[in-house]
């Protein structure tokens, strides 16, 4: 950062949790265990080409922290605002930014993620992370947001007000969102009855049906939700001004 200027950039500085490298190990086994397992006909092809599966989920689980950590930031210059994810970039110029909130992390996080996350909203409505500017790597990232507002104040065309047609649509956005994370959490309650119910089948002896049972069934009832409570919230006629900001 600048002295009394808006140059700044955000960078990981907070090494990845050890609950997350240890959820990591519990799905790469648990990947390994399913696709090598001997098929009741007393096949065991599946040892063949389970371990290359598994190699390579860990690959693409390791490439993807890696990115996160050395590539991932958001960088602020007079000229706007990038946010640099593990494979994409994406600029505003400060006239394109209509606002910049610090808003909490969607729940079941826990501490093993931030809990509280910045974005960055348009003219258009659209909602967009600013990577590690949030309460892991800043310590206030409430304060830091309102002192980049101000900072970035005179390089502005327009003022930070609020105004009522983009607020309306920040709304229905953030009821779409909404009804997709109980969509969801419905796939996954879903996916734990159809677990048990393969679980079942199997000890009956009857056959079972792991694909439909704890893929197919799981996405399309998490969707069917999803659309659901879409419709029945954007029905509504959307509060103005609901959304909290930090300036």
């Amino acid at each position: 950062m600048d002295e009394g200027g808006v140059e700044r950039e955000y960078r990981k500085r907070r090494k990845q949790p050890r609950t997350q490298l240890l959820l990591l190990g519990l799905l790469m086994m648990n990947a390994f265990v399913q696709t090598s397992r001997v098929d009741s006909d007393g096949d065991a092809s599946g040892f063949r080409w389970g371990p290359p599966v598994v190699v390579l989920l860990l690959a693409v689980a390791i490439a993807r922290i890696a990115l996160e950590y050395f590539r991932a930031h958001t960088r602020v210059t007079a000229a706007g605002i990038t946010a640099q994810g593990p494979v994409r970039a994406r600029t505003w110029a400060w006239s394109e930014v209509y606002d910049i909130r610090v808003e909490q992390a969607p729940r079941g996080s826990g501490r093993a993620a931030p809990q509280w996350l910045t974005y960055l909203y348009d003219f258009q409505g659209r909602r967009f992370l600013l990577p590690h500017l949030n309460d892991w790597q800043v310590d206030d990232p409430y304060a830091e947001v309102a002192e980049l507002c101000l900072a970035a104040a005179p390089l502005r065309s327009l003022t930070w007000e609020r105004r009522p047609d983009v607020e309306e649509r920040i709304l229905r956005g953030a009821m779409r969102r909404r009804a997709w994370t109980w969509g969801t959490y419905g796939a996954i309650a879903v996916f734990c009855l159809s677990f048990v119910v393969d679980i079942w089948r199997v000890a009956v002896g009857r056959p079972d049906h792991p694909f439909v049972l704890m893929v197919c069934v799981p996405v399309a009832s998490g969707v069917a939700l999803a659309a659901v409570l879409q419709w029945l919230w954007t029905a509504r006629p959307p509060r103005t001004g609901v959304a909290q900001g930090p300036n």
